[in-house]
């Protein structure tokens, strides 16, 4: 991050493994198909405009079938009250598809793709606050993910992002032991908060803060990143890139702009944006999507160009800030 600011990118890479709990059996196919499609113009996206990104990928997608989808399965699995919010519970009852739980050939090419960290979103999804599961189930899921991305791409996971936004502090300790120096915080509002707890009010909150802000500020000082006490540096994030609503131009442009509005302040008060999304959100639209996602790193660019703002995945984010004391940091001890 340097004295400059600095524009962070995370995506949350699941495919069907975010969503089952949600869809059930009724799977729109085309959807994921879409999904699968824009990801490599994303990174088209990316490569042209030097865009560093996270990519936290759940770790079942590593798997190129069944058998080695097997082979990696963690000793000990979550044992939610609610068996519906198991993967394993899920695949039980409704079976696999390639195109739907699995991506190596995918995650390969983001790998290669300059700029791009491979981060982690957990083995199976793992929602860490709800009822049943316990802190050695989790151990073993974040043991899994690093031992499949190790194992077919050489590489150890050093970024998280805890599916559903549900940052279980208690948990950030394991994340540090099994090697995950750096987790995506929730945005700093109210609303973002305990998302384990939804309400109405809070969701229609995050919504209309989408177009006109009703919170505090999404901009993230240097300050407000930070290493949590034995654990990981937690960088928050900013905002929500929501998916492009068909037929409601307003409302497209209204959210776009909001997007383009908080970028500029962040590179003239020198501050940091996250901005995250899901790969999938761009499945209903992919050409609309990949055209408003064009146009954010436009902003970016000639942002880049006036006040010298920096392109930063979470890894590099903080790897940055140790060459320079004066961004506010504190040295991170990273092994």
């Amino acid at each position: 991050m340097n004295t400059s600011s600095a524009f962070v990118i995370s995506l949350d890479f699941e495919l069907l493994w975010g969503v089952f709990d949600k869809v059930g059996s009724k799977i729109d196919k085309t959807y994921f198909l879409n999904t699968r499609n824009t990801i490599p113009k994303i990174l088209d996206l990316f490569e042209k405009y030097q865009i560093q990104a996270t990519w936290a990928t759940v770790g079942m997608l590593f798997a190129e079938n069944e058998e080695e989808w097997l082979s990696y399965q963690p000793e000990y699995k979550p044992s939610y009250r609610n068996p519906a919010f198991s993967a394993y519970e899920w695949t039980t009852k409704n079976g696999l598809d390639k195109d739907l739980h699995f991506a190596f050939q995918l995650i390969e090419e983001i790998f290669k793709t300059p700029g791009q960290e491979i981060g982690s979103h957990t083995f199976a999804h793992y929602y860490t606050l709800m009822r049943g599961q316990t802190p050695l189930q989790f151990r073993k899921d974040l043991q899994a993910a690093q031992r499949i991305a190790k194992e077919k791409l050489g590489i150890s996971l050093q970024s998280l992002v805890f599916p559903r936004n549900h940052m279980h502090l208690q948990y950030l300790s394991i994340c540090k032991q099994e090697g995950f120096d750096f987790v995506r915080g929730n945005p700093l509002n109210w609303y973002w908060q305990e998302t384990q707890h939804e309400s109405l009010l809070k969701k229609v909150s995050r919504t209309v803060d989408c177009f006109i802000p009703i919170g505090t500020s999404s901009l993230v000082t240097p300050a407000q990143i930070y290493p949590y006490e034995n654990g990981p540096w937690i960088v928050p994030a900013s905002r929500l890139l929501r998916p492009h609503k068909e037929s409601n131009t307003l409302i497209n442009k209204l959210r776009i702009q909001r997007i383009l509005n908080e970028l500029t302040l962040s590179a003239q008060s020198k501050k940091m944006y996250h901005l995250w999304w899901h790969p999938h959100n761009f499945g209903k639209n992919p050409q609309t999507s990949l055209q408003e996602l064009e146009q954010i790193l436009q902003h970016f660019q000639l942002l880049k160009s006036k006040y010298g703002m920096e392109s930063h995945s979470m890894k590099s984010l903080i790897s940055s800030s140790m060459h320079d004391t004066s961004a506010g940091l504190i040295t991170p001890q990273i092994h």
